[in-house]
Order: structure tokens, then sequence, then C-alpha cells
């Protein structure tokens, strides 16, 4: 046993003396990759290998309930209310908001599932090798952002499980100063949640369905005992029912209606692009259509929940009290603490998965691209929660003021001609014929020009982008004048942002196109090259051939 130990602790001693230098970092590269002589990459950004493809069906379900029911998606229906019009807008725009939504997921999820590539490396077929970076620098932010922000909402379901078991937690003096925009109570509660959060972040992807099947059990019970417990407390369901429009009828209205639409579109333009990191380890690609159904339905059932207990909440406390976490605070009482116990252990479940499957996994899969030598999706998770949980201070973010929250809410106006152009390429521009080892490649078939860079994409991104930055600029700022024709534009920023891109990279595409990348049949290996039979199991190859889906043992044309 003593020799053991001495051996356990010469191994350690040793690792850690090899942490002192850059080398001791550097991953194993993996025999079985594409890229060229002298690049790196790692397992995490190769295709997907097969024992790592286990997601089903049922996994992208548990997988939905994962991501949708959150704190966010109970009070989505309160900027809508709160913007003058009623619930009866609140629920058709939630559900034809999501639908909209899904069409990119789906065309997107299909992209990760057939070819088993991460979001990083998909985005190289139609950005370029080199100009693909950008896209992923502006993914990966943004991750980070709201990394931070759900991790704070965490951090406050934390402390209503921490006071309901501890009443005395809430005597606690501060001991901080004003300038730390944090309590000694809240800070406590926020490392706690951290804590608990941070082994879960560590979870690779492929192992992580069993977590979405709990939180898809866990989180509707208990909604649906806080509707219960709040319609019983008001004896029915409120008065917000027949609550009248504060915007007057006409084009002020339309436009407020077409605002409130885009900004629940946009408010999954990062899973449009996130997809492909997760479909990527499925099984069959069937299962991506169920996104169709999913995402509506459970955005309306997050949301009715959450009007229906705001509307309990006016007649019990004579306010509209939109957030759960809030509510809970409002209990005490032996029965009260349960109550809060039980809702704060409800949305620490849904923080931490949705900060899985919205956010660590795809800022993860971003920095793996970028230094593929020294990081893979652990280490990645690691980078990403520390930063997004204590160095960006994000009870510092959620404080301050509502001009940056109003930015980083517009930041999809940067991802939906992202998500566009990596689904218009795929389906229509190349019509899903893939040169998979040519995406790891940079003097490779999407190389393009000299700048290693699509241009036909950054036009179609910047020509998106750029009459949207006007109206962004002034929902942060409400003193800049702009016309009212681009304001406009930025009431519908996510619907404008999306098409323009798809329909201007297509039409580019097909003006000027770029030849060496257009394929007659799909290219799934290097063994294509020299026309020889390529392997294939269940529909993972899924690319046509002679306008047939190309099945196992068929022959792939040489390029």
């Amino acid at each position: 046993m003593a020799s053991y130990l001495a051996k356990r602790k010469a191994a350690v001693s040793s690792k850690l003396a090899s942490r002192t230098r850059v080398s001791g970092w550097v991953l194993e590269k993996q025999p079985t990759s594409f890229a060229e002589e002298g690049e790196w990459t790692n397992i995490d950004s190769d295709v997907t290998p097969e024992e790592r493809r286990t997601w089903s069906s049922l996994t992208i379900a548990g997988f939905w309930f994962s991501d949708a029911l959150n704190a966010q998606g109970w009070e989505a229906p309160s900027s809508i209310i709160s913007a003058g019009l009623t619930w009866k807008e609140a629920f058709y725009l939630t559900v034809c908001g999501s639908l909209v939504d899904t069409v990119p997921l789906v065309m997107n999820g299909l992209m990760g599932a057939r070819l088993h590539i991460p979001f990083p490396v998909a985005i190289r077929s139609s950005f370029g090798f080199y100009f693909s970076r950008f896209a992923i620098v502006v993914r990966m932010a943004t991750a980070l952002f709201w990394h931070a922000i759900q991790t704070w909402t965490g951090s406050t379901a934390m402390f209503q499980i921490i006071r309901s078991i501890f009443p005395s937690f809430l005597r606690i003096p501060n001991h901080l100063p004003a300038s730390a925009g944090i309590t000694t109570q809240e800070m406590i509660a926020h490392f706690v949640f951290w804590s608990v959060q941070f082994p879960f972040m560590l979870t690779p992807p492929h192992k992580l369905k069993y977590f979405f099947y709990f939180k898809a059990v866990i989180v509707p019970i208990i909604c649906t005992a806080v509707v219960i417990a709040m319609t019983k407390k008001a004896h029915g369901v409120g008065e917000i029912w027949n609550q009248g429009y504060s915007v007057p009828a006409g084009s002020t209205r339309s436009w407020m209606i077409l605002n409130q639409f885009s900004s629940i579109c946009g408010g999954w333009a990062t899973m449009a692009t996130n997809v492909p990191d997760f479909t990527r380890y499925m099984k069959r690609s069937r299962g991506v259509w169920w996104q169709a159904l999913l995402l509506p339905s459970i955005s309306l059932l997050i949301g009715t929940f959450g009007i229906i207990s705001t509307s309990c909440a006016k007649v019990v406390y004579g306010e509209y009290i939109w957030s759960p976490l809030d509510l809970a605070s409002r209990w005490d009482g032996p029965w009260g603490r349960c109550g809060a116990f039980f809702v704060g252990f409800c949305w620490v479940v849904a923080q931490i998965g949705t900060n899985l499957s919205a956010n660590v996994i795809s800022c993860s899969n971003d920095m793996v691209n970028l230094c593929p030598k020294y990081i893979n999706i652990r280490r990645g998770a690691i980078i990403t929660t520390v930063t997004a949980g204590w160095i960006m201070v994000p009870w510092k973010i959620i404080s301050s003021a509502q001009s940056l929250l109003t930015f980083m809410s517009g930041l999809s106006i940067f991802l939906a001609p992202i998500a566009a152009i990596l689904a218009a390429d795929y389906w229509v521009v190349k019509s899903r014929k893939i040169d998979v080892p040519g995406l790891y490649r940079r003097h490779g078939r999407y190389r393009y020009n000299a700048a290693v860079t699509n241009w036909r994409a950054a036009v179609a991104f910047f020509v998106s982008l750029g009459p949207n930055l006007p109206g962004m600029a002034k929902a942060v700022n409400s003193s800049i004048k702009i016309n009212a024709g681009i304001e406009h534009i930025w009431d519908m920023n996510y619907l404008w942002g999306f098409c323009s891109a798809f329909l201007l990279y297509v039409g580019l595409s097909i003006a000027w196109p770029a030849e060496e990348t257009l394929l007659e049949y799909m290219i799934w290996d290097d063994s294509a090259q020299e026309g020889i039979e390529v392997g294939s199991s269940g529909d993972d190859r899924e690319g046509e051939v002679g306008g047939q889906e190309k099945g196992a043992g068929e022959k792939v044309k040489a390029f």
C-alpha cells in the first residue's frame, strides 16, 4: 500500500511539474484526424467517433426540455405584456416566434447529425477557413455573456434553497462595500451554486442525456405545482386576462407586435448556431425533426405557467411578480420555506441545464477550434465557467445600466446571418454535398482564395448586419435620432438578418459560384480520393448519390 501511494505521489508530482511548462499542456494529437501535416486537432473537434454517437430522438426531447425550461422562458411573456400588448399576443407570438426559429434549428441540426461535426468546423464550408474564426469569436463572446447571466439566475435560485433550509441565513450581516455590487449573502449563494454547477460543466456532451431526462421530469412537475398553489391562493387565475391594450391601434401597435415577435425569434438565435454541437452525437438524424414540435410546445407551456402565476400574484400580493424566484421569496413559515426550497431546486436544475445546452458546450467547442493543441472540451468548459462565473462579475452585468442588457439582447443581429449562411450553404448552395476532410485543411477545398475567406459570406453577413446597427444604437441610447424606416428594420431585426443573409448568400453563390467547392457526391474521408468503398452505418451518411441517399458500402466519387 505504501509503495502504491508513493508511486501515485511521484506520478502526480511529475504531472504537476510538467504543467509549469507550456509543452506540458499540449494535448495528444489524434491519429485519425483529417488535419494537414503540422496542423493540430483533437477528438473534440474531429468527426464524432461511432462510440460517442449515443443520442437518440428521446435525448433530443430531453435536450429541449433542458434548454427551454428556464427562468427566462417563464418571464418571456412579461416583456410582451409590459410593452402594452395583451396575453393573447404573448401566447401567439411565443408560438409563432418559436416556429420560425425551428427553421434554422432543423436545417443546421440536420447538418450536424449527418456529418457529425461541430459548428466551428461546419461553418468553414461557407465562411472559409479563416473567416470562420470571426463567426466563432462572435458566438463565443455571446455564450460567455449569457453564461454569466444564467449563472447569476441560478445563484438567486440557490439563495432560496439556502434561506429555506437555514432561516438564519437572512440575518448574516453584509461585510462587502456597496461598490462590490453584491451582498455577503448573495456572494455565499453564488459561490455555492457555482460550486454545484461546476462538476456538471465537465461532463462530456455524449454523456449528458441522463441529466436532460432528469430535468425534463423535475422542472415541469415543480412548475405545475407552483401554478396550482398560486391559483389556490388566488381562488382563480386572476385578472390579467381582462387587461387591455395600452398601445394605440394602427401602425404603432403593428410595429410593436412585429418588434416583440422578432425578440422572441432572437431569443433562440444562439441555438440556431449551437445545434450542430449537439446533434453531432446523434445515432440517427430523424430525431432532429422533433425540434419543430418541441420548441413551440415547451415555450408555450412555460410561458403559460408564467402568465397564470403572475396573474395570481396580483391578487395575492397586490402586484405582478414575473420572476418565479421573486415569487418564492414571498413564501415564509414552514410550508412556505418548503415551497421555496423546491422552487429554488427546480430553477437550480433548470439553469444548470440551460448553461450546458446553450452556453458552455458551444463556447468550449469554439475554444477547441481556436486552440486545438491546448484546449479540449473539458478544458474549454473550465475556462468558460470560471471566466463567466467570476472574471466577468455577473452581478455587475445584471445591476448595470439597462443599455448593456439591451446591447446583449441585440447580439442576435450578429448570430442570425451566421445561422442563415450556414443553412443556405449546406442546403441550397452545396446541396448537402460536403468534403468532410476538406473542412479540416486550411489549404484544402474551402480555402476559397488567398485570404482563405469566402467573400460571398462576408458580403452577405455585413449587408445583413448594416441596417440593423443604427436601430441597435438607438435601443441602447434612446437620445440617438434615426430615420423611421431604419428604425422599423430594427423592429424586425431577426427576420431581416436571417432572410437577407440567406437570400443574398444564395444569390451571390449562384451568380459567382465557387466551382471548386461544388461536388457531385459527398466525400466522407480520404479513401474517397481513390474511389474505393467507404462503409457507413445506419443513416449517418445521408448525402445524395445520383438523387438517392448513399447507403453503406457505396462508392463516392474521387475529387
